[in-house]
């Protein structure tokens, strides 16, 4: 069965600005640890489509995000009980997630990827009722090249990229989800956003 939030992936998800008590995350790992099931489902329902929609952005193919959101909440959950809430679960989450997709992707694909007929399915704008038939197409257009061009972007770039400007994470948060400073975090996201709209002046 597909993953509940599949047909709700765009190109610019907006996810709404949670700041979330460092001590209720904490508070929620200790149930964990103590082994209320309920907590695991709880982390699983706060992060899992941002954490699917990362993945995908980072993949460009459903199929391949969809194994990856799998295999990251698999390592969540053998390492949640040792979260020490020196960050927020929410980076603590982006951080694993990032790291996976690395390794995971350094070894199975190249560094410049080009999208399948799948993958660009992903990068559809959210269907709006209001809007006419034209007005969608030309969304769909754009979400595809949109897509297709961050898949060409230098890995190191496109990860700030989609964290910030798709994710909606801050760049402090981006910071330490990249165990970078956060002038290096400004740094590749305007490297990446340039070589993004080059490609796209490019026509791809």
């Amino acid at each position: 069965m597909e993953p509940p939030w599949e047909d709700s992936v765009g190109v610019a998800t907006v996810y709404p600005v949670v700041h979330p008590d460092v001590a209720l995350d904490v508070a929620l790992v200790e149930r964990h640890r103590c082994g209320d099931l309920q907590a695991f489902d709880e982390v699983y329902e706060r992060f899992g489509e941002m954490v699917y929609n990362l993945a995908l952005r980072l993949a460009t193919n459903r199929e391949e995000a969809a194994d990856l959101t799998q295999e990251i909440f698999l390592r969540i959950y053998r390492h949640l009980g040792g979260f020490g809430g020196r960050s927020t679960l929410k980076t603590w989450v982006f951080r694993i997630a990032i790291n996976h997709c690395r390794d995971r992707l350094s070894r199975h694909y190249p560094a410049l990827q080009s999208i399948d007929d799948d993958s660009q399915e992903g990068g559809v704008s959210i269907a709006d009722p209001g809007r006419g038939p034209e007005d969608l197409a030309v969304a769909a257009d754009e979400g595809r090249r949109v897509a297709e061009g961050l898949s060409r972007v230098p890995p190191v770039f496109r990860e700030a990229v989609v964290l910030r400007d798709l994710e909606g994470l801050s760049y402090e948060e981006i910071a330490e989800v990249l165990g970078v400073r956060v002038g290096t975090v400004r740094s590749r996201i305007a490297r990446g956003r340039e070589q993004l709209r080059i490609l796209l002046e490019k026509g791809l």
